[in-house]
């Protein structure tokens, strides 16, 4: 069964959660800073992992020092999902240990 896509409250009060992340009403966003290239470039390895546990991915954009992630539901039509908040704060919990802001 295909996840139930959130209202625009529902997605506002999970990112009060989310800091940093932002939403345009059809997915969900961040943009993380790092000193160099090769820690955000780690990090992607790792969201990458952590897609596949969850079977559910984003789009990455890797640029020197900078880390763009964004993720919606394609099964709801391009919607935000519980499957999207899920991704967010399992990126979240590992920023910090690659040096992310």
């Amino acid at each position: 069964m295909a996840p139930k896509p959130l209202t625009p409250e529902e997605t506002e009060t999970a990112l009060a959660a989310l800091p940093h992340w932002t939403t345009d009403g059809d997915s969900v966003s961040r943009t993380y800073s790092f000193a160099k290239h090769l820690p955000a470039a780690a990090m992607v390895i790792h969201i990458a992992a952590i897609q596949e546990e969850l079977n559910h991915h984003s789009d990455l954009t890797l640029g020197y020092n900078k880390l763009s992630l964004t993720v919606n539901t394609h099964s709801v039509g391009g919607r935000i999902t519980e499957l999207d908040i899920a991704l967010a704060r399992r990126v979240e919990e590992i920023a910090p240990g690659h040096g992310a802001s």
